[in-house]
């Protein structure tokens, strides 16, 4: 949600982003519904001040005797109860619809973010390691499926497409990493493990703005909650509606869920396989943090989630996204992309946004410092630490032999004690 007071004051710089976004005129749009909002509260307050003052007059007319100026006087009142009506819903009328133009237009990039248009626009910050030399790869499906591990036409039977049975070692593996990942999220960089609900309200679906834009990438139960298309929709909401002392921010908070989405844009889009699913798991990373220290805080949790690819010496980099791929909430985003060889190319793993303060206007999430009066919106940053679907698929794919066995990376071997290779000693 934006500021239409910032709006107000400069409109340009809130053109030139929603411009590059398709809404032109978006800018034009909200200040000109502002305008008719406060024209239609000056009404209201003056229509009330007539009519404040014509009562006041009617009992000093009375208290005279003076009959025909109390009759006068009451009619005068009655006019302005018309008035008083027709502003009324002029101005409710007006403020919802500006209401729902700023729910619906998407957050501003912070000031270095690259411009451009696509994916093909974002900059590379950083790489690290090599890809595996590995001749002609296997992609997860074949491995999977050769070793009798992985089960799609059973998943198809029962839910359909875009869904995946896990079965002995592998299933194994999938458990070992998000275990992992939680592991170290919390006990080496210090997020408090949450376990949250996974049935969301509308409050908390719109103030992580997934609604109203996103209701269609979303499942709905038949009682009007939500299955979470991520962790960061509860765990955020945690703040929703609060007022957190200065002094206790940041706050770091973790989870391992599943996860959902109905995947409504990705038509055609990697149908084969483990990338793209109705059904996955993630650990997600939320920090709650004062203003000033967001943009720090962002490139601490980019950090966290490298660490857990460095750990599992999977090669990948991090890209940071230009104006025109950043996703509808985000002032600021990175996104890790790990090597997949039998695609020989990146793909992603890990998205890192901050979104400043344009969730935490959505849910009223305030901060105070302690002996001050005025309180401050917080600034929501969220993160994958990592996707744990994409993980495996990565392992599988990374640590591929030829003879269709997967060697276990060292930093999981406490997670799956005696087993060193899936499909083989």
């Amino acid at each position: 949600m934006h500021d239409i007071r910032a709006i107000r004051e400069n409109p340009e710089l809130y053109e030139k982003a929603w411009a590059a976004k398709g809404r032109s005129g978006a800018a034009a749009e909200a200040v000109a519904l502002d305008a008719r909002v406060r024209a239609a509260q000056m009404a209201l307050q003056e229509a009330q001040a007539v009519r404040n003052n014509a009562s006041k007059l009617i009992g000093q007319a009375k208290a005279q005797k003076d009959e025909a100026e109390a009759q006068r006087l009451m009619g005068e009142v009655e006019a302005v109860k018309g008035v008083l009506v027709e502003q009324a819903e002029v101005e409710k009328a007006t403020s919802e619809a500006l209401q729902d133009l700023l729910a619906q237009l998407p957050n501003i990039p912070f000031p270095d973010v690259p411009a451009g248009e696509s994916e093909h626009d974002n900059v590379e910050v950083r790489r690290w390691g090599e890809p595996f030399a590995i001749a002609n790869p296997k992609d997860h499906v074949d491995l999977g499926e050769n070793l009798g591990m992985i089960d799609f036409e059973a998943a198809a039977r029962m839910s359909g497409a875009r869904f995946v049975v896990l079965k002995g070692q592998i299933a194994r593996l999938e458990r070992a990493l998000g275990q992992f990942m939680l592991d170290m999220q919390t006990q080496e960089h210090g997020y408090l493990e949450v376990s949250p609900p996974l049935l969301v309200n509308d409050a908390a679906a719109y103030g992580t703005d997934k609604l109203p834009k996103f209701a269609d990438d979303l499942f709905r139960t038949t009682d009007g909650r939500w299955l979470i298309p991520t962790a960061e929709v509860p765990l955020t909401s945690m703040v929703m509606g609060q007022i957190i002392a200065e002094e206790e921010l940041p706050l770091r908070l973790t989870a391992l869920t599943a996860c959902f989405r109905s995947e409504a844009g990705a038509s055609g889009r990697d149908t084969r396989g483990m990338i793209r699913q109705h059904q996955f798991y993630k650990v997600e990373l939320v920090s709650i943090t004062a203003p000033e220290e967001s943009e720090a805080e962002h490139e601490r949790m980019v950090g966290c989630a490298e660490a857990v690819l460095k750990a599992l010496e999977l090669p990948h980099r991090t890209m940071m996204l230009c104006t025109g791929d950043m996703g509808f909430g985000a002032r600021k985003t990175y996104d890790l992309e790990v090597w997949i060889p039998s695609e020989g190319r990146y793909r992603e793993i890990s998205s890192c946004s901050n979104t400043g303060d344009f969730q935490a206007r959505r849910m009223d999430a305030r901060t105070k410092k302690a002996g001050e009066k005025g309180t401050r919106y917080v600034h929501t940053l969220n993160g994958s630490g990592l996707a744990v679907g994409r993980t495996l698929v990565a392992v599988m794919e990374n640590y591929q032999d030829e003879k269709g066995r997967i060697a276990i990376p060292q930093a999981l071997h406490p997670y799956l004690p005696g087993l060193t290779h899936i499909g083989g000693a």
